[in-house]
């Protein structure tokens, strides 16, 4: 784990007690992204500075998997029609990451949404 920095947008966004999120356990938490690709697009963001996937403890798995999924359940419930999702986790500036603090989107998906994922 790397030192919580005090100019790291997410540590700023765990540390402040007003930020509205959808869903929260001891160490992550779930908002809606600011710049989002498709309605309900979401972020799971971990409390804790780590920079990438491979430097979350394999202790915190099961709290990263129950945020993932209570996300998900939160989105499918809101939503009336048929529901799928995309998990993407960018790790690295090579891959796409953008901020330097593992981040998972949850990117909700409708038929013929016009999105292209690649795999």
């Amino acid at each position: 784990m790397e030192k919580e920095s005090t100019e790291c947008v997410f540590c700023k966004i765990a540390r402040d007690v007003n930020t509205r999120k959808i869903y929260e356990n001891d160490n992550f938490f779930s908002i809606y992204d600011i710049k989002p690709i498709v309605k309900g697009h979401s972020l799971v963001i971990s409390k804790k500075h780590f920079k990438t996937i491979l430097d979350i403890p394999n202790s915190l798995t099961q709290e990263l998997l129950d945020c993932i999924k209570k996300t998900a359940f939160s989105l499918i419930k809101k939503n009336k029609e048929e529901f799928g999702f995309n998990i993407i986790n960018n790790n690295f500036k090579i891959a796409g990451q953008i901020v330097d603090h593992v981040h998972f989107h949850i990117l909700p998906r409708e038929r013929n949404d016009g999105i292209k994922i690649v795999c």
